[in-house]
């Protein structure tokens, strides 16, 4: 799409910001110990699970007038799969007109699992797989998670009900071994490949291994343009987290639009209200299930999301490229925000 055009659809997008995309941090607790959480999750997690009634009221708080046809709630975590009632719940919110999902690990998806799910109306599924078997269960913190993962996979890709992908943080330890992943996820039927790297924060933050240097990045870019350019049944992608540069829409279907907070909002453990579940909660929740109403939240507050003004600060004051960018996605702000914490077009003015 021409800059120009897809900038005026990206204001038009901003303005309206119908919510058609719904994160419901249903627990903090998880059976892995991933070097990149962001979240810091444990099995006994410090935050009790939210009571299902009180999701249930908030996403109750949506008028029936302004639920469009694609509107989907999405349960993560922490392991969503970790609650006993996500069966339930995955009802419950279908019995109100809304599609869900789950972005699970795979470690307790097996088959019984799958048709409880199928079941309750379960329509999207994302599994994380984040390399070959020592590279993952070295990831995850837990041996055996590689073969679950793949498990998982298969059977979430055998089901022509769901719209399902997978997900690979890439890093030093599995960037060599992307062409392998590549052929076994398409072996085993994958729909989307959707590949991202990782910003400084929780764990990450101190570990070298997880960031990519300039040239690893470029190199990333290059072998998901080739995979693109090159077909077939699996659609590789890379993440929408930040303006690409000379890549835009050589690795990803569409121009780069930060939708949080215009799209897609949160619903936290502790009942804040925010935009994806991985933005600076500190600094960019928006209210609370517990004191607010969630719709009218959405409609009168999200304003640091929608109008980005305030972001060109730092390495982004001065950029030829924020109009395109608008400083990167909101995750890459945290802490103090006086810039942001990585810029993706510069990496991307290295030489390929």
């Amino acid at each position: 799409m021409n800059p120009l055009l897809f900038r005026l659809f990206r204001e038009n997008e901003t303005k309206v910001h119908e919510l058609n995309y719904l994160f419901w941090e249903c627990t903090t607790r998880c059976n892995f110990h991933c070097r990149h959480c962001g979240s810091d999750c444990s099995v006994l997690s410090r935050e009790k699970d939210m009571p299902l009634e009180d999701f249930l009221g908030a996403l109750d708080t949506i008028p029936a007038r302004h639920r469009p046809k694609d509107f989907t709630v999405v349960l993560t975590g922490g392991e969503p799969l970790m609650r006993p009632d996500i069966a339930a719940a995955g009802k419950a919110i279908r019995a109100r007109g809304f599609g869900w999902g789950m972005v699970s690990n795979g470690w307790f998806y097996d088959e019984k699992k799958h048709a409880e799910m199928m079941e309750a109306g379960m329509g999207v599924m994302t599994i994380s797989l984040d390399g070959l078997e020592q590279s993952h269960d070295w990831m995850r913190g837990v041996p055996g998670s590689y073969r679950h993962a793949v498990r998982a996979i298969g059977i979430m890709s055998a089901e022509p009900r769901l719209c399902s992908d997978v997900v690979t943080c890439v890093n030093k330890r599995n960037l060599h071994e992307l062409p392998q992943i590549h052929d076994l996820l398409k072996g085993l039927g994958v729909q989307q490949w959707r590949l991202f790297t990782i910003i400084p924060i929780g764990r990450a933050a101190s570990d070298p291994e997880m960031h990519l240097s300039n040239e690893e990045f470029t190199s990333l870019m290059d072998f998901i343009r080739a995979k693109r350019e090159a077909g077939g049944a699996m659609e590789v992608t890379f993440s929408c987290e930040g303006y690409l540069g000379r890549y835009e829409e050589k690795v990803r279907p569409v121009r780069y639009f930060c939708h949080a907070g215009i799209n897609i909002a949160s619903i936290l453990i502790d009942g804040r209200i925010c935009a994806c579940p991985n933005i600076d909660r500190d600094c960019f929740s928006q209210g609370s299930i517990y004191k607010d109403n969630f719709y009218e939240v959405w409609e009168k507050r999200f304003q640091p999301f929608r109008d980005r003004s305030w972001a060109r600060r730092g390495i982004c004051k001065d950029c030829s490229q924020w109009r395109n960018c608008l400083g990167n996605g909101m995750h890459n702000w945290h802490g103090d925000c006086e810039s942001v914490l990585q810029c993706h077009y510069a990496k991307t003015l290295q030489k390929g």
